[in-house]
């Protein structure tokens, strides 16, 4: 059952930092690698704009027992059309930040003494590791601790201490929200005390969701009470723009040129996510949409958004850490490849916003066709417009 979503969004245009308590790795996953080029770090430039710029914060709590298979394959399926409707997030003109946590809970197979909750991702900039996260989960029986998730999300993750960034937890479920160890309205007062604001997503009918926890939690926390069908099929509608987006969307995963060892496990990521994404050719556009957007910024792996950035210097490479393109090149064919690429990469990115732009209209055209009940993608969006406009943040 989904219960927790907890949705940790903010979007740096740093490389990923270190948070506090980073989680050990899911059961199966492998090791992360560790990129072994001294980092350069970024210019005070880059330094000024990020640590100045508005922050959206999220943090996605899924309930991870038996009977969430469809809301997770509905996480799966519209991450990037989530992410998307923050592209133009802004405050006065200054571009917003976006940073993503990701917990599931509810698994038995997660132990008892951490109340069956599990963090998967701190807050990340990195939306390929997001993907690769939800497409990992696999569900399981166990006992669904509400109270207990968004305490511990709240106390786990390095939350922004500004009372103006947008600051939200979604958690999402279909079992009474009273159960576990820690009291709702306990972990509700902290979170608003760190001005986080707390959204329930109950998985069935709203009057059952009233019945069992889910409305008060949210009135309590200042949130909105949402309710979706997990297990309604996601609809795809076809637009003439999808096939030319999927193409486009390969081509521009050819223009990344990973170095040290993260770029090269980052680069196989990014493959992975782009072969997920293909579960529909609705998901795989959304997913060109996201790459050809500010968002997907991978300055920490790849040379060409690296260099943009000032996080990495071509030249200070050695030439065991750089991607096969570079190997036994001088300084200066190094440099003309890397921007060869950027100018490439920029050319893809507009022709695919054009063509989004374009699959947007059409989508708002059959809107009103397909209007069917709530899924998750909807559930989020709703409720982000509201709270965003209320923290002036701008999202057209």
């Amino acid at each position: 059952m989904f219960k927790s979503l907890a949705l940790g969004l903010g979007l740096l245009a740093l490389p990923q930092v270190a948070h506090a308590r980073t989680p050990a790795a899911p059961t199966g996953a492998a090791a992360p690698v560790m990129n072994q080029t001294k980092p350069v770090g970024p210019s005070p430039a880059v330094v000024d704009a990020a640590t100045s710029a508005p922050r959206v914060q999220i943090a996605l709590l899924l309930d991870t027992s038996g009977s969430m298979d469809g809301l997770i394959d509905q996480a799966r399926r519209q991450l990037w059309t989530v992410v998307n409707t923050f592209q133009k997030a802004r405050r006065d003109g200054q571009m917003a930040r976006l940073e993503i946590a990701l917990y599931e809970y509810g698994k038995s197979d997660i132990d008892a003494k951490d109340g069956y909750i599990r963090q998967l991702l701190p807050f990340t900039t990195d939306l390929d590791k997001v993907s690769e996260q939800l497409f990992a989960l696999r569900t399981n029986g166990g006992d669904e601790y509400c109270g207990q998730a968004i305490q511990k999300a709240t106390t786990q993750l390095s939350w922004s201490k500004s009372k103006e960034d947008l600051k939200l937890i979604y958690i999402a479920g279909n079992e009474p929200f009273t159960q576990g160890p820690v009291a709702f309205g306990t972990a509700i007062a902290s979170a608003k005390e760190h001005g986080i604001i707390v959204n329930t997503i109950h998985c069935g009918p709203a009057e059952v969701g009233a019945q069992e926890g889910w409305t008060a939690a949210a009135a309590l926390a200042q949130g909105q009470a949402l309710n979706i069908d997990q297990n309604r099929a996601v609809a795809h509608v076809p637009a003439p723009q999808d096939a030319e987006l999927a193409r486009l969307s390969g081509d521009l995963s050819k223009t990344y040129l990973g170095y040290g060892s993260e770029g090269r496990a980052s680069k196989l990521r990014q493959e992975a996510q782009d072969s997920n994404a293909g579960v529909s050719a609705s998901a795989t556009a959304s997913r060109a949409a996201s790459k050809a957007s500010r968002l997907y910024d991978n300055s920490s792996w790849d040379l060409v958004d690296g260099a943009k950035k000032g996080t990495v210097k071509v030249e200070a490479l050695k030439d065991e850490e750089l991607p096969q393109e570079l190997k036994g090149k001088s300084v200066a064919e190094r440099k003309a490849i890397v921007d060869a690429k950027s100018k490439e990469r920029s050319d893809i990115q507009a022709r695919i916003q054009t063509l989004q732009g374009e699959r947007e209209k059409f989508l708002a055209s059959k809107a009103a066709e397909n209007k069917g009940a709530d899924t998750l993608d909807t559930a989020i969006i709703q409720s982000v417009r509201t709270q965003a406009a209320a923290r002036k943040l701008m999202l057209e």
